[in-house]
């Protein structure tokens, strides 16, 4: 049976209309969905959130948003394996769906943590200390901010249908102002269940939260300067949107978090047999195959000691061999799908371009048969591995993303070296180093921050508690500048105040006091 994928907008639930796109199981390539209308009330569901929803959030206090947070990740935190079992359609296995689904669940609690510990009970935050511009100070300023009765529009890529939407409401309903989520198509019907479910838990006022499973239409020209955009994809997708004429004449706030040329450095001194080396291999390879690689922050530069290459790929290969990718309802499976056959052609235009600069050493196509799986039904990707003998005089390999399990080892001279090739990706969401010498890190830090929107350091002493290469904490600012899109989110109570206007307050005593 096809599921007709519905919007949620103006309260009501609408189903496809003309033109709806079908969407095919990424495993075995049957249709199983229809999402998309075109017809839907934009003007009015813009008016719907700013007057029911965005008048009910501004009426609460931060404590009571951050309330409104916890109750409603728990309600989904009860009902997760709903989401874990429409997910498998989208060729995810049981460890993306903790990724995706845990991962939004916890940003939700982490923000309402964040709001009742970090923010007043009140609806200003003070930004700052007052300044006084005379001797007596009887006029004084203070930084503030406030919420924008306006809308957040969030339109998210397929690759975390739970998480990406997740992660972009919690610090907006946080700040007070109402959210239209559209997610990709091709997995929004994973989207449109957390949605129901978040409906059923009676948390959110009305009108907090819509969803558009189709096109937006003309939502962005009826966007004010007291609305937002955010967006996370492409860079094709960001430019077309950035380049909007509504948004650049009306000055509404557009932030771009786009796929970029994540490069992971293996310090000098991490040499065979030690820990960090063994760490190394393990971090690329988890980067290279959660979620078939299909994540906005996974590697796809591995750089290495020029003397080290061999090593580092022989290791890489070994443990990229016993991976097991095919059907992910499959035990022993690790690996699965992307999420498309569009989406696996993609991906190998992509790996042919590198090829031009690069070597394949590892995996591809030619003889690969997923477990459980039609190779030619499912939208399957080899994990494959290239080397580029000359990094320096390459482009492709600094500049084409092959957006799955696809990467390329390089090998640098010294960490001079290795930090102007990790900037050749000229902006990132994240670089790691493995790395036991805290002058190392120093080095890369200083020469290569102002390239990456994260900076990820692990070694021996710190690999217990360690995030992750590829997992954007919301505690930390997640974005990068360049081709990483310049925007930002997320951050804690940073990623709050995104979705706020700070203005500089003047007057006496008596004013401010009342803030």
């Amino acid at each position: 049976m096809v599921q007709k994928v519905e919007s949620f907008v103006l309260g009501k639930w609408i189903g496809p209309g003309e033109g709806a796109r079908s969407i095919a199981h990424a495993i075995t390539g049957d249709v199983i969905a229809e999402a998309g209308n075109d017809g839907l009330d934009y003007t009015g569901m813009i008016d719907y959130a700013i007057s029911k929803g965005g008048l009910a959030l501004r009426s609460m206090s931060f404590h009571q948003r951050a309330d409104m947070l916890k109750k409603l990740a728990l309600h989904l935190n009860e009902q997760k394996e709903k989401l874990y079992e429409i997910s498998f359609a989208t060729g995810a296995t049981a460890m993306d769906h903790m990724v995706d689904v845990d991962g939004g669940i916890g940003t939700l609690f982490v923000y309402a943590s964040k709001g009742k510990k970090e923010l007043p009970d009140t609806d200003v935050i003070i930004d700052g200390e007052r300044e006084q511009f005379g001797k007596t100070g009887v006029f004084l300023g203070q930084h503030v901010y406030t919420s924008k009765p306006g809308v957040a529009v969030h339109i998210n890529a397929f690759n975390f249908p739970v998480w990406g939407m997740l992660e972009k409401i919690a610090p907006s309903l946080l700040a007070g102002i109402p959210s239209i989520v559209k997610p990709a198509t091709v997995s929004c019907y994973v989207t449109e269940t957390c949605v129901r479910l978040m409906n059923e838990s009676g948390v959110l006022p009305e009108g907090a939260v819509q969803l558009v499973t189709g096109g937006l239409g003309n939502t962005l020209d009826l966007l004010t300067c007291q609305d937002i955009v955010t967006f996370t994809g492409s860079a094709e997708t960001a430019r077309h949107l950035r380049n909007s004429g509504s948004l650049m004449l009306n000055g509404v706030p557009f932030s771009s978090e786009q796929d970029s040329l994540n490069a992971s450095i293996l310090g000098p001194d991490a040499v065979p047999g030690t820990p960090e080396f063994d760490l190394f291999v393990k971090e690329v390879t988890r980067e290279m195959t959660v979620k078939s690689g299909q994540k906005c922050t996974a590697i796809r530069r591995i750089l290495t000691p020029q003397d080290q290459v061999a090593s580092v790929i022989e290791a890489l290969s070994a443990r990229l061999e016993k991976t097991s990718v095919g059907d992910p309802r499959v035990e022993g499976v690790r690996m699965g799908a992307l999420v498309s056959q569009e989406q696996r052609k993609d991906v190998l235009a992509k790996a042919e371009l590198i090829s031009c600069e690069a070597e394949k050493v590892f995996g591809g196509q030619d003889g690969f048969s997923p477990i459980g799986a039609d190779i030619e039904k499912g939208a399957f990707v080899a994990p494959t591995l290239y080397c580029c003998a000359d990094p320096d005089n390459a482009t492709a390999v600094h500049e084409t993303e092959a957006f799955g399990p696809v990467s390329t080892v390089m090998g640098y001279r010294d960490l001079n070296h290795a930090i102007a090739l990790a900037n050749r990706g000229q902006g990132s969401l994240v670089a790691s180093v493995i790395t036991h010498s805290p002058d190392v890190a120093r080095a890369v830090i200083v020469g290569s921050g102002p390239f990456h929107g994260r900076l990820y350091f692990n070694d021996r002493d710190s690999m217990s508690e360690s995030t992750g290469h590829g997992a954007p904490m919301p505690h930390m600012v997640h974005g990068g500048p360049g081709r990483a899109g310049g925007g930002e989110e997320l951050g804690g109570i940073r990623g709050v105040k995104h979705f706020m206007q700070r203005t500089a307050v003047q007057g006496g005593p008596a004013v401010l006091n009342t803030l």
